[in-house]
């Protein structure tokens, strides 16, 4: 970097911190990659930087901001007492306290996170979204009319495909009734319910502000499930390795597009970044149908940052080097205007 700034590096733990709490031995874990690698990209681009991980005590950051003073504070905490729900909150935290920080508003994580919200802005604005219902805890669970099968039931706030099996995919009313009273049993939140949509699972990571970088698109291949068989991103297809291995699941840049259709994806994926006013960078989740018709699944603000996930390798496709890029979000957040 031109000028050698001050970053505090914020993480989420899962238990009560210290401020100078040791974390050499969480960085070595899987847990914790995201972290190490961001913190490595930080030395390498001669910063000045610290870090500090939050629990549920806004107070340590509030300390760490008065003693160390940093021009801008790289965000990846989206959890606050093992709460994922509180990420825009620990965001509109940084808001108030005026200090630049990477990554998404409030509004933004806001309108991202409640999948059934960001499905009816973009269907307002004639972007596909899969037909779909929201059905809150305490309601009777009754499939409309208009919802065809077959349908998707998953958690209505949750993220990283948490409460998606294969069993979330519902053929029959009886099973589409079992599976709403599990979500609501378990995981003690709202569902929405959206029609399957079959075709070619794809990822696109854009970065930016006011002008927008499109970085290469990658896609889920299902290379062992078989031709009848649902093909979806749950659970355990993006985190259990042996179910990946044992399915034939990859995660590859997409091939064989018709240049028609990336252009498409590509406009499409900005209109979408900008009508749920995501900063700094974000992933959104798409299906492409045999007919090149592009759906709307979801938009996250908070993808995964490390140095061998999507993001960072659609990046370096596109000739981002790892430091560059968390150079480049860094900039990106010290530019953003926040309301």
């Amino acid at each position: 970097m031109k000028k050698k700034l001050k970053v505090l590096a914020l993480f989420d733990a899962i238990r009560p911190t210290k401020l100078d709490q040791d974390l050499s031995a969480e960085m070595k874990t899987e847990d914790w990659k995201t972290e190490a690698n961001v913190l490595a990209a930080l030395r390498a681009l001669g910063c000045n930087s610290e870090h500090l991980a939050i629990f549920d005590d806004l107070d340590l950051l509030q300390q760490k901001l008065t003693t160390f003073g940093p021009s801008v504070i790289f965000n990846l905490a989206d959890q606050f007492k093992n709460n994922r729900g509180f990420d825009q909150n620990i965001v509109s935290f940084l808001e108030m306290q005026g200090v630049p920080f990477t990554g998404c508003g409030a509004t933004g994580l806001l309108l991202c996170k409640h999948k059934g919200i960001s499905k009816k802005i973009l269907s307002y604005h004639r972007i596909r979204v899969p037909d779909f219902v929201i059905i809150p805890r305490g309601k009777r669970i009754a499939r409309p009319k208009r919802l065809r099968f077959p349908i998707v039931v998953k958690p209505l706030k949750e993220e990283a495909s948490l409460g998606i099996a294969q069993a979330s995919f519902v053929e029959s009313d009886e099973q589409f009734r079992e599976r709403v009273a599990f979500i609501h049993d378990k995981y003690d939140g709202d569902v929405i319910a959206e029609e399957y949509i079959a075709g070619r699972e794809l990822y696109v990571s854009l970065m930016g502000n006011l002008r927008l970088t499109v970085f290469p698109i990658r896609e889920l291949i299902f290379r062992e499930v078989p031709p009848d068989e649902p093909k979806m991103a749950t659970y355990r297809a993006k985190w259990d390795e042996e179910y990946r291995k044992r399915w034939g699941l990859q995660n590859q840049f997409a091939k064989g597009l018709e240049p028609g259709a990336v252009a498409q994806i590509e406009k499409t994926c900005k209109r979408i970044y900008r009508l749920l006013t995501i900063d700094g960078y974000a992933r959104i989740d798409l299906r492409l149908t045999a007919a090149n018709e592009v759906y709307f699944i979801e938009a996250n603000p908070n993808p995964i940052l490390a140095e061998d996930e999507d993001f960072a390798l659609s990046a370096g496709k596109a000739g981002l080097a790892y430091p560059e890029l968390i150079e480049r979000i860094i900039q990106h957040g010290l530019k953003t205007v926040r309301d």
